[in-house]
């Protein structure tokens, strides 16, 4: 089973190796998708969990009692049809390639299933275009 969630670390939690305690512990996979985390700072990071049901909810249950935020992450890339432009800037940060511009129309076609919802194209966008559903 796949869960994407989004963790918040405590300030005296962010020096924790929580992805290999998942793995290691829990046999669940942690699938790194944006991460903000700093020394003696509020730690944020969106992970892709990958494994048993069972095995996930254990290691959620395990990360909140180490006061860790666990929420579930369903933001999702939006695009104004009517606002975007098709200049195709957001294809050149796209990891994925989600974002691709056709080689016929040169429209934007965006293929949600590739999407990450890393946002590197939101502050990319000319004319902001390209948002988050949250």
């Amino acid at each position: 089973m796949k869960k994407r969630v989004t963790l918040t670390f405590p300030k005296r939690s962010v020096q924790m190796p929580v992805t290999y305690r998942l793995a290691k512990d829990f046999n669940v996979a942690a699938n790194i998708i944006r991460a903000q985390v700093a020394p003696n700072q509020i730690g944020k990071l969106v992970v892709e969990l990958l494994g048993d049901i069972d095995e996930l909810e254990a290691a959620i249950e395990w990360m909140r009692s180490q006061d860790i935020g666990v929420s579930s992450s369903s933001r999702e890339i939006v695009i104004d049809d009517d606002l975007c432009v098709h200049c195709g800037l957001c294809t050149g940060v796209c990891p994925t390639e989600a974002l691709t511009l056709d080689p016929i129309s040169f429209k934007l076609n965006f293929t949600r299933s590739r999407c990450i919802v890393c946002e590197q194209c939101v502050p990319t966008c000319p004319v902001q275009a390209i948002s988050t559903n949250l």
